[in-house]
């Protein structure tokens, strides 16, 4: 069975100006990922999709990042501000390209990029919707508080007849429940001269894409309504609204790593990435952060208050509490990692542990190595940064700084307390201190000056 081709035009013009940033609202992130690009992944996963964006004059950063999501995404602008059908039209040789005959083309898909959380799956109810006769499918949503929202007229039939935006709406349409989401659904033949007969008599002076639902009905064509839960159309406008939808995402997000097999003691306290990997058997406890790269692997333990970036953690390791991973943090299998450390660049091999307040940074670590408590990789003079390798089953002892660039052979062991700037060979016991020197009686005269320094002070 062949897939009925769709053309998902992405409306992107908008200035979002009660965001109060120079930032194009629809850059805006959620989950480290940008609206436009959560809207531009969900559609581009629909087989059969085409996707059309429109943007606003001098938008280029909207026009680049949507190609880096979607290269094959074709952009358009809508030179002014006229409101949704006039930036539909803006897409008028992609909307024509889509096929004249709604039988010999494919469907259209109005969506909003500031609308970051559809779920393909509700896409996918309203054009079964098409299918099942309606030439045009409208996503309805029952919000508690319609205020503001355009109202759907519903006939005895169940029928779709049109779509009242509220300050055009008398006082019993806007007693309505069911609000217009602005998603939209066409199998129309010639679409775009539809689209070209609606007009601006209006409060707003503006051409409404939700007018085609009357035209449509004119013409003979059939309109219907899908319904959806709130939070899938939730509309960003302002920063608030955008914590809001950060917080849905966050929950479904969540629920999804649950019901595939990962544990997590306090669920609402995980903050998650919209690209983090989590394998099942996993164990998180409260205040996690995964940022942006991060893969986890099988039966991995993440102990409380972690911050993880761009790291691979193998299958069985233990991480934290208190535990941050930077950019190329690479973790073997049955690693343990624990509290007050750092990992940046750093490959640690198999079983390797570094249990307490250390900084390991640009290197390896190989595996069956121990780095003990306060060691450091000192790995930056000021201009370069070097590297250190640790061979397999070396033994690293408490307070040791390591000046890059060093290796340290399989084996080897440094006493607690070096400062080592030179290679060691496997096997070998490498020491780095002073002298120590005991002067006796000595604290017992420093105490007598001192009170007699202080007590001259008080005269």
């Amino acid at each position: 069975m062949s897939v009925r081709p769709c053309l998902f035009v992405v409306l992107a013009a908008g200035k979002g100006t009660r965001m109060k940033s120079s930032l194009p609202k629809v850059l805006h992130k959620i989950a480290g990922q940008s609206m436009l690009a959560h809207v531009l992944t969900t559609a581009s996963r629909i087989e059969g999709g085409k996707i059309a964006v429109v943007v606003g004059p001098g938008m280029d950063a909207v026009g680049t990042e949507a190609v880096r999501v979607v290269p094959g995404a074709r952009m358009f602008e809508q030179s002014a501000q006229l409101g949704t059908a006039d930036a539909v039209l803006a897409a008028k040789p992609a909307l024509d390209e889509q096929g004249a005959d709604s039988q010999a083309g494919g469907d259209v898909v109005v969506l909003f990029a500031d609308t970051p959380l559809v779920r393909g799956e509700v896409i996918e109810r309203l054009r079964a919707a098409l299918d099942s006769g309606a030439n045009i499918a409208v996503l309805g949503f029952r919000p508690k508080d319609p205020t503001g929202y355009g109202r759907l007229l519903i006939d005895d039939r169940g029928g779709l007849t049109g779509i009242r935006e509220e300050q055009d709406a008398t006082d019993a349409e806007r007693d309505i429940g069911l609000c217009n989401s602005g998603v939209m659904a066409f199998r129309v033949p010639r679409l775009s001269e539809l689209l070209s007969r609606i007009g601006s008599a209006n409060a707003k002076g503006e051409y409404y894409l939700t007018d085609a639902i009357e035209i449509a009905r004119q013409q003979g064509l059939k309109a219907t309504v899908v319904e959806c839960d709130e939070s899938d159309v939730l509309g960003v406008n302002t920063r608030e609204q955008l914590a809001v939808a950060e917080g849905i995402w966050q929950a479904r997000a969540r629920s999804a790593f649950m019901r595939d097999g990962v544990t997590m003691v306090a669920p609402e306290t995980v903050w998650l990435n919209f690209d983090t990997r989590i394998a099942s058997d996993v164990s998180i406890e409260p205040n996690v952060i995964f940022a942006a790269g991060v893969t986890v692997e099988e039966g991995v333990q993440i102990l409380g208050f972690c911050h993880i970036e761009g790291a691979t953690i193998g299958k069985g390791a233990r991480i934290g509490p208190f535990a941050r991973f930077r950019p190329g943090a690479r973790i073997g299998a049955n690693v343990h990692i624990g509290n007050f450390v750092e990992v940046k660049n750093v490959t640690l091999g198999e079983g390797a542990k570094a249990n307490h307040l250390s900084y390991l940074g640009d290197g390896s670590v190989g595996a069956g190595a121990n780095i003990g408590a306060g060691t450091i990789f000192c790995n930056y003079d000021g201009y370069n940064k070097e590297k250190t390798e640790i061979g397999e089953g070396a033994f690293i002892g408490s307070n040791t700084s390591l000046v890059a660039p060093l290796k340290i052979g399989a084996g080897a062991y440094i006493g607690s307390g070096s400062v080592i700037t030179k290679d060691v060979s496997p096997g070998a016991l490498a020491i780095e201190r002073s002298a120590q020197e005991e002067r006796p009686g000595w604290a017992e005269k420093f105490r007598a000056v001192m009170s007699r320094r202080k007590a001259a002070q008080k005269r």
